[in-house]
C-alpha cells in the first residue's frame, strides 16, 4: 500500500477532559486550554495539523466545551474545518469515537493536552503502508529509581541488588490512527478507553502495530510536565507547530 494524503483524512482531538491534576489552572478552563507562552495547547496542535496539511478536524468536548468552542471556533483562521462533537457524560477515550460524523478510513486521534514533535503524516504513511487496523505512536521514556532495589526470591533469600537503577519503556503517546473497521468494537454510549480498545482489536485478531519516531513528547498531565512543557516550547515554537524551518 502507498500513502494518503493527510488532507483527506480526518484528525479527531479529545478535549473533554477535566484534567484534575493540573488543578488550580483546570478549575477555570479545561486542559486543553492550558496555555503555552501565548497559546492554549490545543492551538499549538491545531496549527501542527494545519501545517502538516490536515483540514477537517473533529474536537470532541465535555468539561466546559464552552470554552473550548469559543477559542477554538470553526478552525478557518487556521486553514481547518472544524467540527465538534459534544458528550455531557464521562465516556472515556474511545467510546466519543462512535459519535463523531464523518469519520474517514482511516483516521486520526490524539488527545489534546500533548506537546510534541511527532509527525502526524508519517504516522499515517506508515499505518496505511503496512495495512494494520490500529496504529499506537509509542515513546521510550526512561523511569529512574531514587532507591537500592533489592531482589529476592519467596523464601527471602537474597538475589541481587542495584543501586538507583533505571528502566526503559515504551509508553504510548495518546496518538494513535484507526481503520474504520475497528469501529465495530465501539458500542455508542459505553464507556470504553483507549486501551481497552486496542485489547479488544488485538484479542479479536486485528493487526495492531507499534510506530516509533525520534521526536520530543510530554503528556502535560502534572504540574511539573507543565512547567517543563513552557520552557520546552519558550525555546522552540515553531518547531512544535510544525511550521517549516
Amino acid at each position: 500500500m502507498g500513502s494518503m494524503a493527510t488532507r483527506d483524512v480526518r484528525a479527531v482531538i479529545l478535549a473533554g477532559g477535566r484534567g484534575t491534576r493540573l488543578r488550580p489552572l483546570t478549575t477555570v478552563f479545561p486542559k486543553p486550554l492550558v496555555p503555552l507562552g501565548d497559546k492554549p495547547v490545543i492551538e499549538i496542535l491545531l496549527r501542527r495539523l494545519a501545517n502538516l496539511g490536515f483540514r477537517d478536524v473533529t474536537l470532541c468536548t465535555g468539561y466546559l466545551h464552552e470554552l473550548v468552542m469559543a477559542v477554538c471556533g470553526d478552525g478557518s483562521r487556521w486553514g481547518l474545518n472544524i467540527s465538534y462533537s459534544h458528550e455531557e457524560g464521562v465516556l472515556g477515550t474511545a467510546a466519543p469515537l462512535a459519535s463523531v460524523e464523518g469519520l474517514t478510513d482511516p483516521f486520526i486521534v490524539m488527545n489534546g493536552d500533548l506537546l510534541t514533535t511527532l509527525n502526524f503524516a508519517h504516522l499515517l504513511d506508515d499505518h496505511v503502508r503496512t495495512g494494520a487496523d490500529l496504529t499506537i505512536g509509542v515513546f521510550r521514556r526512561e523511569v529512574k529509581i531514587d532507591l537500592g532495589v533489592v531482589e529476592s526470591d519467596a523464601e527471602g533469600r537474597f538475589r541481587d541488588y542495584r543501586e538507583k537503577p533505571s528502566y526503559q519503556f515504551e509508553v504510548s503517546m495518546g496518538v494513535n490512527v484507526l481503520s474504520r473497521r475497528v469501529m465495530s468494537h465501539v458500542e455508542p454510549g459505553k464507556y470504553l478507553d483507549m486501551p481497552d480498545l486496542v485489547l479488544r482489536v488485538h484479542r479479536a485478531g486485528g493487526t495492531v502495530r507499534c510506530y516509533r519516531e525520534d521526536c520530543f513528547w510530554l503528556d502535560i498531565g502534572r504540574m511539573d510536565d507543565y512547567a517543563l512543557a513552557q520552557e520546552q516550547f519558550e525555546k522552540n515554537a515553531s518547531m512544535f507547530l510544525g511550521e517549516p524551518a
